[in-house]
């Protein structure tokens, strides 16, 4: 059952404001003072501050902990190339996320730019405004092209969220997963179907975690990677079999299935021939590759997760980006690296394996929650993410070398995000509700 109808969906965006987010002074404006400090003639000394020395330019302006959230609008989830100005919702909402879970500012910047080279000019011109980049549905295979080139030559973290959220996610699941199940991951058997940016992103990031790649069966539109093809490029021909293989023959025996494609392409056999008490992800939004009441009638002893709210383990993006821009932006890391996104992963995997407070049941409704078979990923609404997963990111970065500036007392530092993170919300609230009043 759809929890809005769509004329409510229409009014949230447009009423009693137009769009999600706005712009807000945080200094004082009221008098001739503030207002001199402000711009005119006051500016000049933070101006020749930085001039003289360039990294103060996180201490004197917002830049530290701005964000773009970059799109051209040609690979939006569910919609597909729709463009710049329909894709625009979306970044507008992806701002109102970093906000209210993370405390990071944003500006959504979309471009009507098809040109990787173009796309990749404009956004390196914008590091003297933002801290970190968040790219956002852009299509495959430019997305990777426009990921790789710009964290080589920005000193920011670009960070593409429709590949590595989704990787780090449903690796916090494959983790527990695992652990469950008895499984090795060394050993698993991995079938994906589908190929595009969010595929192969976790295709690499459960190799980073000790999957074996000549255990990876990628399934495109064609069917199966396989080296008898001449038409995939450099990303997926990574994952390419030595034989061709349909994917009912793939199937059998899989521990993990990843579905990041379409509906329905899953049946109940298939899954019958996977390896027992078998893993999988159907992703596929709204419509998943197999629908759970299926999966779990074909084998009651799954792990089985999805796109969507209202089934079990949840592969949510939301649990993901928000605090590893936090921990990154927070030590001055100058790129998200495979360390932080691994050290996401396991904390999200740990904290699963917690009790479950009240409160956070309560937001599901009264639902209960215990680390198990249905509940392998923690809930994208549990506050805790923040403290467990923005630590660790920031600590993995520390711990690689390429924290600019080093936390010293994560203790402290824990309890700084949950205050600050609360206090937020509280004004976000408040400016909302003042809103409402006015319509």
């Amino acid at each position: 059952m759809a929890l809005y109808t769509k004329e409510e969906a229409l009014a949230y965006h447009a009423q009693p404001r137009r769009g999600k987010v706005e712009v807000l002074p945080i200094k004082p404006y009221a008098t001739q003072k503030d207002l001199s400090m402000a711009y005119s003639p006051g500016v000049a000394e933070a101006c020749r501050a930085i001039h003289a020395k360039p990294e103060l330019v996180d201490t004197y302006t917002g830049r530290g902990n701005l964000v773009a959230v970059v799109s051209n609008g040609t690979a939006v989830l569910g919609l597909g190339n729709i463009g710049p100005k329909a894709g625009k919702p979306v970044m507008e909402g992806k701002g109102v996320l970093f906000k209210v879970f993370a405390d990071i500012d944003v500006y959504d910047i979309n471009l009507d730019v098809s040109d990787p080279d173009q796309l990749i000019a404009i956004v390196k011109a914008l590091e003297p405004t933002f801290g970190g980049i968040n790219l956002e549905d852009i299509k495959a295979p430019e997305c990777f092209y426009i990921e790789e080139t710009l964290k080589k030559e920005m000193g920011i973290p670009v960070f593409h969220d429709d590949q590595h959220g989704t990787a780090v996610i449903s690796g916090a699941g494959l983790i527990n997963a695992c652990e469950i199940t008895n499984r090795k991951i060394a050993n698993c058997k991995v079938v994906i179907s589908g190929a595009g940016a969010a595929a192969i992103a976790c295709a690499n990031f459960y190799v980073a975690l000790g999957v074996d790649p000549k255990a990876i069966f990628m399934f495109d539109s064609k069917g199966l990677l396989h080296k008898g093809r001449n038409d995939m490029n450099t990303y997926k021909a990574a994952y390419a079999q030595s034989m061709d293989l349909s994917l009912a023959e793939a199937m059998k025996g899989a521990d993990l299935f990843l579905g990041l494609s379409t509906k329905g392409i899953i049946s109940k056999a298939m899954v019958k021939s996977m390896a027992k008490a078998p893993i999988i992800f159907a992703c596929a939004n709204p419509d998943p590759e197999i629908t759970y009441p299926d999966a779990k009638d074909a084998a009651p002893d799954c792990i089985m997760g999805t796109g969507r709210t209202d089934f079990p383990n949840q592969v949510n993006n939301v649990s993901g980006f928000p605090f590893l821009f936090r921990g990154a932006l927070d030590v001055g890391a100058p790129e998200i690296n495979e360390a932080m996104k691994i050290a996401a992963a396991r904390a999200l995997a740990e904290l699963a394996k917690q009790p479950v407070p009240a409160a956070v049941s309560k937001a599901y409704g009264g639902q209960k929650f215990s680390y198990g078979l249905d509940y392998v990923i923690p809930k994208p609404l549990d506050p805790r993410i923040l403290e467990w997963e923005t630590p660790a990111v920031a600590k993995a970065a520390m711990d690689s070398g390429i924290a600019r500036k080093p936390i010293k007392n994560m203790d402290a530092y824990r309890k700084e995000l949950v205050d600050r993170v609360k206090a937020c919300r509280a004004r976000a609230d408040a400016l909302i509700k003042s809103y409402h009043k006015k319509k």
